[in-house]
């Protein structure tokens, strides 16, 4: 007999599944938002084997009568997989769930209606790449993000954040960083924080290159952040204190010039040999 290319039956036990995984999202979702990071944890690890045996995800796509179900929990959970990794401020693992979630918005899009996480999904990630300095892989990720996404307030937040960096506006940075009210979803607390820290790092080394001293009032209006604060990057670059309150800087050591070359010594030598070397022959 030839093979049917309809959607296969699926015996009760497989409906049993979906609507276990169905129950198990619904309580992932509420500990995520009540803040329960280890309850959020363990869920996450039984849906994530859960949809791991279903037959209709990317790359098979096979066609069971519960497909759409089955894409749609797999999707609910790769996001919800991000956003815990992102307010646990894991980077790594937002980044690899990302990659898992990533077909699903790319491969299945049509297969079922767009997720409402979507744009800030893509926002978190954008923004993940500027706390590594990923710039260039910044610039990739915009390319793909589909129009209806682009235009939401969390790219434009992602693409002001990488302008504000390049323009040299940290200022403008620090201060997204200290007013989360301001950021178009909490789960962006967590990023904004790593990047003041990157960015305050490039405010001490530019004091650096600046000022020969500094006291610690006037770094920490610098690098907006309190006098205690700065002591901690102090002593990470090896600043020096100076017995007042404020530091001082290693002096920087110059590159070697013509005027470091020895060059009468070597033209005494050079001649030396040559003398040397006709008195030989």
């Amino acid at each position: 007999h030839r093979a049917s290319s309809s959607p296969r039956d699926l015996g009760p036990g497989t409906m049993a599944d979906i609507a276990t995984a169905k129950k198990t999202l619904d309580a992932l979702k509420k500990a995520h938002n009540s803040g329960d990071a280890v309850k959020a944890a363990s869920l996450l690890g039984t849906l994530k084997i859960a949809v791991s045996s279903f037959p209709a995800l990317p790359p098979v796509f096979e066609q069971t009568k519960t497909a759409a179900d089955e894409l749609s929990i797999a999707r609910d959970t790769f996001e919800m997989a991000v956003l815990h990794a992102v307010t646990s401020g894991n980077e790594a693992a937002a980044e690899r769930d990302h990659a898992q979630l990533r077909p699903f918005y790319v491969d299945c899009r049509g297969l079922m209606p767009d997720s409402k996480l979507e744009p800030l999904i893509t926002g978190l990630n954008l923004t993940r790449l500027l706390v590594q300095n990923r710039i260039a892989e910044f610039h990739v990720e915009l390319e793909t993000v589909p129009v209806h996404v682009a235009d939401s307030a969390h790219v434009a937040h992602a693409v002001a954040l990488e302008s504000d960096l390049m323009e040299g506006a940290y200022g403008k940075i620090l201060q997204a960083s200290m007013t989360p009210d301001a950021l178009p979803a909490k789960e962006y607390a967590a990023f904004m924080a790593s990047l003041a820290l990157t960015v305050r790092e490039e405010i001490a080394a530019c004091i650096e290159k600046a000022y020969e001293s500094v006291d610690a009032a006037a770094a920490a209006r610098l690098m907006g952040c309190a006098p205690a604060d700065v002591a901690a990057v102090a002593s990470k670059r090896g600043w020096r204190g100076d017995g007042v309150g404020g530091f001082l800087f290693a002096e920087e050591k110059k590159a070697p010039s013509a005027e470091d070359i020895p060059a009468h010594e070597l033209i005494n030598q050079t001649l030396m040999y040559a003398k040397e070397m006709e008195r030989i022959v």
